[in-house]
């Protein structure tokens, strides 16, 4: 038997302040609350406080997983922060949260900036580090919060967003087999502007003009600094790749579609996600849908996901879940997990 990267342990954050659906039904004046709750499957979205941030969600998360008994900060060999909006430009985030949470300072940590593909981006890399030998233990945090780059008049996004932030222990167990993977990566850059906040890098700097808002065609007003998202062109891309993304995950694992126990895609939103267990031809009751409670949480949908599901007794010891990560990039990424 060799080392093998195993998921141990998942706990996650969610801000104190929520967004309810009365709430955006009152501020925006057309859609009920009851529509928004159909359309999206969302019916409370939690939002990080003016000075809560990333790093703040993702060490909240962590001492979550220290407390449970997990590991000890001590113990950790790795940390991998996936983030989508950083403290700052530099340092790296995953520096200071070293820090915070007492961290050795022998141990490695890094940002990578990928949003609803991250999670699954993030077990490839704690999983390269276990098997190579550079690592024993790795905290994966995800952290993200959007609703700082969102306008509070455009329903295209402020209606899905919410802010989260998740910590998976990942650490190396004796085994003859693979437990995470294999994987499937995909990119596709010509995408890029359909899921985008243009200005407040270094590409197109903050300045007076960015913060001018307009009001496009379908009523939504934002701002070059607001976070854009051309819905159309990302529903379009998901029902195309993530279909595809599936039956080559299933050819390189040689399993079946029934094989397969359960299914964790990135929760978007539902409407999304009823179309693509219908393309995908997944049997209701192994597919997983639930943000009602969280919303559109980017990178920390599919953990938190995964913990509600071990917690409700939906997955259980023994099962292979595949989890599906698609969106700003844009990217994409799939993998399997044995439940041990």
């Amino acid at each position: 038997m060799t080392s093998k990267a195993t998921i141990s342990a998942i706990t996650s954050y969610l801000p104190r302040e929520t967004l309810t659906n009365e709430q955006v039904a009152r501020e925006l004046g057309e859609w009920n609350a009851d529509k928004i709750l159909d359309k999206t499957g969302i019916a409370v979205r939690h939002i990080a406080a003016v000075d809560e941030c990333s790093s703040d969600m993702g060490v909240v998360a962590a001492r979550h997983l220290f407390e449970s008994g997990a590991c000890k900060p001590e113990e950790i060999d790795f940390l991998l922060f996936c983030t989508q909006s950083p403290d700052y430009f530099l340092p790296t985030t995953a520096c200071m949260v070293q820090d915070r949470l007492g961290l050795r300072t022998t141990c490695g940590a890094i940002d990578f900036n990928q949003g609803c593909s991250g999670y699954v981006y993030g077990l490839a890399l704690a999983k390269g580090l276990i098997e190579t030998g550079s690592a024993r233990n790795v905290l994966l945090i995800t952290a993200d919060t959007y609703s700082k780059f969102i306008n509070r008049r455009d329903r295209s996004v402020r209606t899905l967003f919410g802010d989260a932030g998740t910590a998976t222990l990942i650490n190396s167990v004796a085994s003859d087999r693979d437990i995470i993977g294999p994987f499937v990566f995909g990119t596709d850059g010509r995408g890029a502007r359909e899921l985008i906040v243009p200005a407040g890098g270094l590409r197109q700097p903050a300045d007076s003009n960015t913060s001018v808002e307009t009001q496009d065609e379908q009523g939504n007003w934002r701002s070059a600094i607001n976070l854009y998202m051309n819905g159309s062109a990302i529903y379009n891309f998901t029902l195309k790749t993530v279909p595809l993304a599936l039956d080559q995950l299933l050819q390189k694992s040689r399993s079946t579609l029934e094989e397969i126990d359960y299914f964790i895609l990135h929760q978007a939103n539902k409407f999304m996600l009823d179309r693509l267990r219908t393309r995908m031809k997944i049997a209701e009751e192994k597919f997983f849908i639930d943000m009602k409670n969280t919303g559109n949480t980017v990178s920390s949908t599919i953990p938190i996901a995964l913990e509600t599901a071990r917690k409700s007794a939906l997955i259980k010891r023994g099962n292979r879940v595949a989890l599906i990560g698609f969106g700003v990039g844009l990217s994409w990424a799939a993998t399997i997990v044995d439940v041990v």
